[in-house]
C-alpha cells in the first residue's frame, strides 16, 4: 500500500521535530542570512544617486566677451512638464552666442532693448555646467547623460534589472543542481568584484555591461538566501523568515543608502564604498549549512542528516539514532532521484500551469508599482536623501504587517487588500492639487507601504505554493518574468515628462487588475510544504476543501 500524499509531506518536518523552533542553530541561521541581503537593499536602488540629474543649464565658454546682464539673460525661460507647467530656465538650449556677442558689443540690454522672444536659440554646442551643491559627480554629470542623451539615464537602469532578470533565470536552476549554499556565496563574490571593477568604468557602455552582472548577483544572492532559510527553518520561524526577516534586512540596507550617498557625493567612491559590505558577508560560509532538504532530494542522505545531528549538537539535544528511515526517504524521495525537474515544469500539467501564469502576471505587476515609486523618489519635491530615506522607512512597518498577515490571513485576501490598497492610493494622487505637495507625498508613501507589503506577501506565498524540486527554479522562473515590470518601471517615471499623473493612472490600473485576479490563486495557508509535484496537485484540492468546510460550518 502506498502512502498517503500528507503523510509523505510531513515526513521531513516529523522526522527534524526533535530541533525545537528557535535553538542556537535557527538562530545562527536566521540572522546570517538576513543579514546577506543587507548588501542587496544597498544595490537595488543605488541608481537613485549614481544616475541623479543635477540642475543644469548650457555652458558658456570663459572667454567670451559678455556682458554680465547677457550671461545672465542667455538662457530661455521654457515650459517644464515634469513640474506642472511651471516657467523655468532651459537645461537644454541657450540663445545663439553670435546673437548675444553683437548685442553685447552694442550696449543694448535684454529685456529692454532687445525682445529675448525673438532671438534665435541653439543647443549645448559647449557642454554643460552642472549644479554640483548636492553631489561631486554622478554618472550623468561625467558622460553628459542629458538633453538628447537623457535616455540613457533610464536605460542605464533597464539594463541593471535585465541582468537581474538572467539572474532569476539561472540562479533558481543552478541553485536547484548545484545547491543552494554554493549559489549564494558564489553571487555574493560576483557583486563585490564586479562592482570594484565598475569603480574604473571609462565610459558609460562599460558601466552598463558591468552593472547587468552587478544585477545578476543581486537578485541571485537574495532569491537563493530566500530559498534557503525557507528550507532551513521550521514553519513557524520561516513564515517569519521569509516575510519579515529577510525583507527587513533588505529594508535596513536600503535605509542605509542614503545615508552612505549623502557623506560619499562622488559616485566612484561611493561604489568602492557598497563594495565592503558584500565582503564582510563571505565569512559566513563557515557558518550556514547547506539546505537538508535539497540534500535527501538528491540523494545525499548521510550529508543532510550530519547537518541536523549539528545543529541538534548546538541546540544541546540528543538526536535519535536514526533520522530518516528509509522508508521515509523512499516515500518522499523515491521519484526525485529519478528525474530532474527544469523550468518546463512549471507549464507541463494544466494546475500548475495556470498557476504559474497567474503569478508572472502579478509579480510583473508588483514589480512595476515598487521599483517605479521607489525609483521616483529623486523626482519627489524636497531633499532627495530624505526623500528616499523616508521611501525606505515605510517598507520597514510594511514588512511587519506582511508577517502579521502572513501568519493570520488568508493568503489570496492578503494579495488582493494589498494590491487593490495600491491602486486605490495611486488613482486618489490624482485629486490632489499640485500646491499640496505635503499630501500628495505622504498619499504616495502610503502606496510604496502597500506594495511593499504586497510584494513580501507575494515571495512568500510562491515559495508555499511550489514543492521542493521545483522551489527555487519557480521563485526564480517568478522573478525573471517579473523583470519585464522592473526593466519597464524607469519609463514610466519618465512619462512624468509628458504628464505627471500619466505614471500614477497606468500604475494604479494595473494593480488594480493584478489584486483581483489573485483571488483565481489556490490558497496554501496552513498546508505543509509540498515535496513534489503530485503533491502540489493534492495541495490544491486540499487546500479548496479546506475552503468549502469553512464556509459551510459558518452557514
Amino acid at each position: 500500500m502506498q502512502p498517503s500524499v500528507e503523510n509523505t509531506a510531513t515526513d521531513y518536518d516529523a522526522a527534524t521535530s526533535f530541533l525545537g523552533k528557535w535553538g542556537r542553530f535557527q538562530r545562527r541561521v536566521f540572522f546570517l542570512l538576513c543579514l546577506s541581503v543587507v548588501p542587496d537593499g544597498l544595490t537595488a536602488f543605488l541608481i537613485v544617486f549614481l544616475a541623479d540629474t543635477p540642475a543644469h543649464r548650457c555652458l558658456l565658454p570663459a572667454h567670451l566677451n559678455l556682458s554680465a546682464a547677457w550671461r545672465n539673460s542667455s538662457i530661455p525661460l521654457e515650459e517644464d512638464a515634469s513640474r506642472g507647467g511651471a516657467s523655468e530656465p532651459s537645461r537644454c538650449s541657450r540663445y545663439k552666442l553670435e546673437h548675444l556677442l553683437n548685442y553685447s558689443d552694442r550696449g543694448l540690454l535684454p529685456g529692454v532693448d532687445v525682445n529675448l522672444s525673438t532671438v534665435p536659440t541653439e543647443g549645448c554646442l559647449d557642454g554643460w555646467q552642472f549644479d554640483h551643491s548636492v553631489y561631486t559627480s554622478t554618472i550623468v554629470t561625467e558622460w553628459n547623460l542629458v538633453c538628447g542623451e537623457s535616455w540613457k539615464n533610464p536605460l542605464t537602469t533597464s539594463i541593471f534589472f535585465c541582468g537581474v532578470l538572467a539572474g532569476a533565470l539561472i540562479s533558481g536552476q543552478l541553485s536547484d543542481r548545484f545547491g543552494r549554499k554554493i549559489m549564494m556565496f558564489s553571487t555574493i563574490a560576483l557583486q563585490a568584484v564586479t562592482r570594484f571593477i565598475q569603480v574604473f568604468s571609462p565610459n558609460w557602455i562599460v558601466f552598463c555591461a558591468l552593472y547587468f552582472v552587478v544585477g545578476m548577483g543581486q537578485i541571485s544572492n537574495y532569491l537563493v538566501a530566500f530559498v534557503l532559510g525557507t528550507e532551513v527553518l521550521g514553519f513557524h520561524i520561516r513564515t517569519i523568515f521569509s516575510t519579515a526577516g529577510v525583507t527587513l534586512f533588505f529594508g535596513a540596507g536600503y535605509m542605509l543608502l542614503p545615508l552612505f550617498a549623502f557623506y560619499i557625493t562622488d559616485w566612484r567612491t561611493l561604489l568602492l564604498a557598497l563594495m565592503i559590505p558584500s565582503w564582510l558577508c563571505l565569512p559566513f560560509w563557515w557558518f550556514v549549512p547547506e539546505s537538508p532538504r535539497w540534500l535527501l532530494s538528491q540523494g545525499r542522505i548521510e550529508e543532510a542528516e550530519a547537518i541536523i545531528r549539528e545543529a541538534a549538537e548546538m541546540n544541546n539535544i540528543e538526536p535519535p539514532a536514526v533520522i530518516f528511515t528509509p522508508l521515509q526517504v523512499r516515500n518522499i524521495y523515491h521519484s526525485l532521484l529519478q528525474r530532474t525537474y527544469n523550468i518546463c515544469d512549471l507549464l507541463r500539467s494544466p494546475n500548475i500551469r495556470w498557476t504559474s501564469i497567474t503569478l508572472w502576471v502579478i509579480w510583473n505587476t508588483v514589480n512595476v508599482a515598487y521599483f517605479a515609486l521607489s525609483l521616483n523618489t529623486a523626482n519627489l519635491h524636497g531633499n532627495a536623501y530624505f526623500n528616499c530615506f523616508l521611501s525606505a522607512t515605510v517598507e520597514m512597518p510594511a514588512y511587519v504587517l506582511s508577517w502579521v498577515m502572513f501568519r493570520w490571513c488568508s493568503r489570496r485576501m492578503s494579495v488582493f487588500a494589498s494590491l487593490s490598497s495600491v491602486g486605490l492610493l495611486l488613482f486618489i494622487i490624482q485629486l490632489v492639487p499640485a500646491h499640496l505637495v505635503f499630501l500628495s507625498i505622504t498619499i504616495e508613501m502610503m502606496g510604496k507601504f502597500a506594495v511593499t507589503t504586497a510584494f513580501s506577501i507575494v515571495y512568500a506565498y510562491t515559495a508555499e505554493l511550489y514543492p521542493t524540486v521545483l522551489r527555487n527554479t519557480a521563485v526564480g522562473a517568478c522573478s525573471m518574468a517579473s523583470r519585464i515590470g522592473s526593466i519597464t518601471a524607469p519609463f514610466f517615471i519618465y512619462l512624468r515628462t509628458y504628464s505627471v499623473s500619466l505614471p500614477y493612472i497606468l500604475m494604479g490600473s494595473l494593480t488594480t487588475m493584478a489584486g483581483l485576479l489573485s483571488l483565481l490563486l489556490p490558497e496554501s495557508f496552513g498546508i505543509p510544504l509540498p515535496e513534489t509535484i503530485s503533491h502540489m496537485q493534492q495541495n490544491k484540492v486540499s487546500g479548496q476543501k479546506e475552503q468549502l468546510s469553512i464556509l459551510t460550518s459558518n452557514k
